[in-house]
């Protein structure tokens, strides 16, 4: 079955995380994506690890963009490109020229899609930025405190899978747009701004309330809910560290709540009568809670629950969610792939399904430089000689 996006090339300049997982959306929708890589003594290896996972179904050519004739390559190239895409700072395109400016004079109806930490305005366009850097300033660290309320944040850059969801999204709306108009245009997105429109009910707060956010612990914020919170539960093997998360949000899911576990007699507890006195007497009722689990199977309670209807899941680890959770196993969401010289292994799949135009993952990475006879013979019509003499000058890498 045809993809959505086959006959869209992508001119890729992406690095590190945000750039990449946009890209590598873009082609598990079918998109030619021709990612232009470092030299490979210096850079990772891009079939190993979390790299493989965010370049896979690209090909790869390895340019020297310090060289004048490199920058001369990359500019064919986007000539025959439908979409040139970076998330570096706002200047490094323009040094090079491959900025808008200088390619829609190469090619008028191209699309650049810059996905720069705060965009190409106002006085921080020039910082560099990376996730944790953007969930610090977003305000996402000082929100996820610990116990002592120490600023903690996520211990992943959460911020560089969302700005990779909206660039991608965003290379597709000016998709839309050109095949409307016929007209390219640049797309200047801050992921800054993108992750600052994720905080969610606290950037509310503050700025219709005027209220300092305060970390929540293991508050609700969304609305009233008691018992709210992740509960330990008994170990699985010599796995001692197994919780389920519980949401309680009114008093007909509390009675179901209650008839699932038994109805222990402090269910039946004044202090706990109504969701406003569970709410001030939470930490007793967290407790009571945690008592149960404590003798519990987590996906067994989690299982008890849900049947109950009330909301409940596991609080997996990477192995539960790799090797056990059927829901993902169900979905196909860990296809294998292969990889350079054969072997295969597993990579993260697409989070949606089409009925019509199903995105697909095929390959793992490609070795840096490893497609320079297609990307500069097949596409620029390059001879093998004067290929080798570009990798002699070393204005290419070759595999």
């Amino acid at each position: 079955m045809s993809r959505p996006l086959e006959g869209i090339r992508v001119l890729d300049f992406t690095w590190v995380m945000a750039g990449p997982v946009a890209t590598r959306i873009l082609a598990a929708l079918g998109a030619e994506v021709i990612k232009i890589e470092r030299q490979p003594e210096i850079y990772l290896a891009s079939q190993m690890g979390i790299a493989n996972d965010i370049n896979r179904d690209k090909l790869s050519v390895s340019i020297n963009m310090a060289n004048p004739r490199g920058i001369e390559l990359a500019q064919s190239l986007a000539r025959i490109s439908d979409i040139v895409m970076d998330n570096f700072s706002a200047r490094v395109m323009r040094q090079w020229k491959m900025d808008y400016d200088n390619l829609v004079a190469i090619k008028p109806d191209i699309i650049c899609v810059s996905m720069s930490g705060f965009g190409h305005t106002g006085p921080h366009t020039n910082y560099v930025s990376f996730g944790p850097t953007l969930q610090a300033l977003t305000g996402f660290s000082l929100m996820m405190a610990d116990e002592q309320g120490r600023p903690a944040g996520f211990s992943y850059s959460y911020s560089d899978s969302a700005g990779g969801y909206t660039g991608a999204l965003a290379a597709m709306f000016a998709l839309w747009h050109r095949k409307r108009t016929g007209k390219g245009q640049f797309v200047d997105f801050s992921q800054f701004e993108g992750l600052t429109s994720l905080i969610g009910p606290d950037l509310l707060d503050m700025s219709v309330n005027r209220r300092k956010p305060q970390p929540h612990k293991w508050r609700s914020q969304e609305g009233p809910a008691a018992p709210h919170g992740v509960y330990k539960c008994r170990p699985r093997g010599q796995d001692a560290d197994r919780w389920i998360a519980i949401s309680v949000r009114s008093q007909e899911q509390w009675h179901r709540f209650a008839a699932a576990i038994g109805n222990p007699p402090w269910t039946a507890d004044p202090r706990f009568r109504t969701l406003y006195s569970r709410m001030q007497h939470d930490a007793a009722l967290d407790q009571l809670v945690g008592q149960w689990t404590q003798g519990q199977n987590a996906e067994a309670a989690v299982a008890l629950l849900q049947d109950a209807g009330v909301a409940a899941g596991l609080v997996e680890n990477i192995e539960d969610a790799a090797l056990r959770d059927p829901q993902f196993q169900a979905r196909g969401y860990w296809p294998a792939v292969a990889m350079p010289g054969g072997a295969r292994t597993q990579v993260s799949g697409m989070p949606f399904k089409m009925s019509r135009t199903p995105p697909n993952v095929l390959n793992g990475a490609h070795n840096v430089g490893a497609d320079a006879d297609y990307v500069l013979g097949d596409l620029l019509g390059i001879s093998p000689a004067d290929r080798q003499r570009l990798a002699n000058d070393k204005v290419i890498w070759v595999e």
